[in-house]
């Protein structure tokens, strides 16, 4: 019988014995949870919050690609199932969202395996790029074809060659959706190039990745306070009065996105020699600035979205945000392990265990209200295993990039 990790009060927890024990138990519960949405007729369910699979809900291309990713970090961590779940969501991307007739990869295909919604967004074909690279890390046959066929498809349509950014949207044959520009899947792409760079040697996905981080960083975050604005017009102009989906385009900023982007400049940084010393300067100052707008003092977590100047726009209090400081956190650790960090590090952990972490049912809870109870006014069941896998399973190797295959030194028992 195995006994139940639990968190210190006080550090130190960064690094010791009970870290690795508290980390692989939360891993093991996550996969355990998420492996149950394979369905043999194509894809990964939608689950719901004791797992069971969702009725008629659509299979979107986030969900598909990020299952891909995540169990290939599980099988190059030891997970035994890691190698069929992404076999299983490699041949959903090539058989049910593929576009045969007009290339690309469509939003969301049904139960059937029928396209549903044939978008074409820079956001998925972001983490189908993502995907691919993790799945060549993990010695998927199919992959090189998958990273060369999406790049085609971001080649063609997706990447300005002369602004170095992702454009956003089209519909299914092509036609451009609007003229809306974002830092969401700009920021996503940044994490696909660093990805497909660790995974192919190929030194232009770092250069594109740097490309977007020179403009929303350095140019945009500098000039706004470190608050990075989420909405542009077509002529990459800020528009400050966008709202759109609730979930991927609220109006405001969003702490969690400088959060994730701290961690990725510092992959950045690694990955560019350490020879970048302004991408230590803006990791710290995205971390700083989302720490103190967003982090609710009073009942744990971010809350979700800020305005410009730093008032709280939605209050609401998602997992993924506190994972991501987790995440940004380690990797600061990693740089550089002040005390400081190790207590928030620490509190962020603790933070969650006693909010999101499901360790009845596993997997973590994605929303909290008011009363610290779980709620269901955005999310229906449990929507990802992307955001919290990567939270515990990062923290446990000392690299900061190159993470993926440094999982398989580890010796875990995930299964």
């Amino acid at each position: 019988m195995t006994t139940t990790a639990k968190l210190p009060a006080t550090a130190p927890f960064w690094g010791t014995d009970a870290h690795r024990a508290y980390l692989t138990q939360d891993a093991k519960r996550q996969f355990d949870f998420f492996a149950r949405g394979l369905d043999s007729r194509g894809g990964f369910a939608p689950q719901s919050m004791n797992g069971a699979p969702i009725k008629d809900a659509p299979r979107e291309l986030h969900a598909t690609t990020r299952m891909v990713h995540s169990f290939a970090l599980g099988q190059l961590a030891g997970r035994g199932d890691g190698a069929t779940m992404v076999d299983h969501g490699m041949a959903a991307l090539r058989d049910c969202h593929r576009d045969a007739r007009h290339g690309g990869y469509a939003w969301s295909f049904d139960e059937d395996g029928r396209v549903q919604d044939g978008q074409k967004l820079a956001y998925g074909h972001a983490f189908v790029l993502l995907a691919g690279a993790s799945a060549k890390m993990a010695g998927h046959p199919e992959a090189d074809a998958l990273i060369a066929d999406v790049m085609e498809v971001i080649d063609r349509h997706f990447w300005d060659s002369g602004l170095g950014r992702m454009r956003e949207e089209y519909a299914q044959d092509w036609d451009p959706i609007s003229q809306y520009r974002g830092m969401n899947a700009n920021m996503h792409s940044i994490e696909a190039f660093l990805t497909a760079f660790e995974a192919t040697g190929e030194r232009e996905f770092l250069d594109r990745a740097l490309s977007i981080v020179d403009f929303f960083v350095a140019k945009i975050g500098a000039s706004h306070g470190w608050r990075l604005p989420e909405h542009f017009t077509e002529d990459w102009k800020v528009d400050p009065t966008y709202e759109g989906n609730p979930m991927f385009r609220p109006a405001g900023t969003t702490p969690g996105h400088s959060l994730e982007l701290s961690r990725l400049l510092l992959q950045a940084w690694d990955l560019s020699g350490r020879s970048r010393s302004d991408l230590l300067l803006w990791s710290e100052a995205l971390y700083t600035r989302a720490l103190s707008d967003a982090w609710d003092a009073d009942l744990g977590g971010f809350i979700y979205t800020v305005a410009a100047d730093g008032t709280p726009l939605r209050r609401s209090r998602y997992w993924w945000p506190l994972t991501e400081a987790i995440g940004a956190a380690a990797a600061r650790l990693k740089c550089d392990p002040q005390e400081i960090t190790e207590a928030q590090y620490l509190q962020f952990w603790q933070t969650a265990d006693a909010l999101f972490i499901d360790r009845m049912q596993g997997g973590w809870i994605p929303e909290v209200g008011p009363d610290n109870l779980p709620d269901d006014r955005q999310f229906t069941g449990k929507p990802d295993i992307y955001h919290s896998i990567q939270a515990t399973l990062f923290p446990l190797v000392p690299q900061l990039s190159y993470q993926a295959r440094a999982l398989a030194e580890l010796g875990l028992d995930l299964n």
